[in-house]
């Protein structure tokens, strides 16, 4: 088997998805701390330029709103959009992931 048909097979296609659209956490608190702040509209295209997946713009939202209820990020108004900033308590989450995932990949 080479390594394009490991790629496509039923247990690497479920990885795929559940560290993709089953973690949109990360890698929108991952941009929100990269961009300093973020407006939602763009989350999808920005998700996909830097982590080559597109997640559905429903479930950012969705994201977002739970993200904002947890306290690990805020919004603001600037004229008629909502910005997004990494709170305290949202860098010390993503850290603690970033950390978490450096674990895991050296055990496997």
């Amino acid at each position: 088997m080479n390594r394009l048909e490991v790629l496509s097979t039923k247990p690497i296609k479920r990885l795929k998805h559940l560290l993709t659209s089953g973690n949109l956490w990360l890698y929108i608190l991952s941009l929100v701390k990269l961009n300093g702040k973020i407006h939602a509209y763009a989350l999808d295209d920005a998700i996909e330029k830097e982590f080559l997946f597109k997640p559905n713009k429903i479930m950012v939202y969705v994201v977002l709103y739970k993200l904002e209820g947890e306290g690990l990020i805020s919004s603001a108004f600037e004229q008629r959009r909502k910005y997004y900033q990494l709170t305290e308590k949202g860098e010390e989450t993503l850290n603690s992931a970033k950390e978490y995932f450096k674990i895991l990949s050296d055990k496997l």
